[in-house]
């Protein structure tokens, strides 16, 4: 017994002696840190909201700001903030306060913002209209369900005379007097302004919709993968590609034949990654891209259906055109009695002319700048 006693005794004089001398390391070792680095005030240091989360702000003093706001501190308090993964222009902002995408649901002025919405839409329609149109576009209008987001582009001005209509109450009205959709696309569909919707209708007023059910070709663009779509069109006097010419046999196209010479390639427009401009329906990410292809002084989109491959790959599978839900074109020419007379010729006809000529420009355009590009990276 008397040996086991100091046996023990013997252990814990030695577990003492290392923890003092482990002490006396860490003492040394923090006195050579301490007088290696000069103080720094945080305050000076650029840190992003995730790493002032977890720490104190700090005066110039030291003195610590637990649970009060930088709003609340003085000048010289201020912590500096520069987040570089922010939006350009948001650097200084912390993070989690920047709200970079928007949308076009209506708020009421009151009550709790959570409670604003029975619904949220989850597809955007767009139609650019005269009032004259209004009765064509009440029929339209009345062939997509709660899921889809109205807007109208009012080029006559006529704006508040659609409130006849119970539905234009809630729908989002747009007013500038002579102006195309694609003005308006461009500077009102901004990728980050509507990138609540899953799926972008670009439509103009003079479509027939009898045989057309919106869900119906939501579920269709899903199934066959269209980034990019159309309904089919009847043929009529409005046909002008055999591409978006109705097919009766299928639910979606994405390929045709056309006159001799026109397709030097069959998975090139117009026999493939083809849609017009009429009646385009654009996915969340191709509209990212279609959108800043727009220019802003070619008001028409002449030329555009052409390019419009650029922004899907491989285009020629997710470019089509949906046979089984079709719209008729009535070829109302509204919008070419917004021109104006010159040298005596009438206001549709310098419509007409200048349509023509900025699809000659966008092409142009186009053309130099992929050789611009090209010759940037060394392959021309």
């Amino acid at each position: 017994m008397a040996t086991m006693h100091r046996s023990g005794a013997f252990k814990r004089s030695n577990d003492s002696a290392r923890l003092i001398i482990t002490a006396m390391i860490g003492i040394v070792f923090g006195f050579f840190i301490g007088v290696s680095f000069p103080s720094a005030s945080l305050s000076k240091i650029k840190l992003t909201t995730s790493i002032m989360s977890s720490l104190d702000l700090l005066s110039e003093d030291g003195r610590s700001f637990r649970s009060k706001s930088i709003e609340t501190l003085k000048s010289g308090e201020i912590p500096k903030i520069h987040a570089l993964t922010n939006p350009r222009g948001a650097e200084s902002l912390p993070p989690d306060i920047v709200v970079a995408e928007t949308d076009l649901y209506l708020r009421r002025l009151w009550g709790e913002p959570s409670e604003d919405l029975k619904k949220k839409p989850k597809y955007l329609v767009t139609f650019t209209v005269g009032f004259d149109q209004r009765n064509n576009i009440n029929a339209a209008v009345k062939k997509f369900s709660d899921d889809f987001a109205i807007m109208l582009f009012h080029y006559d001005g006529r704006a508040s005379e659609w409130d006849q209509f119970e539905w234009s109450k809630t729908a989002i009205h747009v007013s500038v007097k002579r102006q195309t959709k694609w003005w308006y696309a461009k500077r009102f569909l901004h990728p980050d302004v509507v990138a609540a919707y899953e799926y972008i209708f670009i439509w103009d007023e003079d479509l027939g919709v009898e045989h057309f059910n919106a869900d119906k070709y939501i579920q269709l663009v899903k199934k066959h993968g269209l980034e990019i779509s159309q309904p089919g069109l009847e043929p009529n006097n409005g046909l002008t590609w055999q591409m978006t010419k109705r097919r009766g046999d299928r639910e979606v196209h994405k390929d045709t034949e056309e006159k001799p010479g026109w397709c030097s390639d069959p998975h090139l427009p117009p026999c493939a990654a083809f849609v017009e401009i009429m009646a385009p329906v654009f996915s969340r990410e191709a509209w990212r891209c279609v959108w800043h292809m727009i220019q802003n002084d070619l008001v028409h989109g002449w030329g555009l259906d052409f390019a419009l491959r650029r922004c899907v790959e491989p285009a020629h599978e997710k470019i089509g055109v949906v046979d089984s839900q079709w719209i008729v074109h009535q070829v109302i020419p509204s919008l070419g009695s917004q021109g104006q007379t010159e040298n005596g010729k009438a206001p549709w006809e310098g419509v007409r002319a200048r349509c023509r000529n900025e699809w000659s420009l966008f092409q142009n355009r186009l053309k130099n700048a992929d050789k611009a590009y090209l010759a940037l990276v060394g392959k021309e």
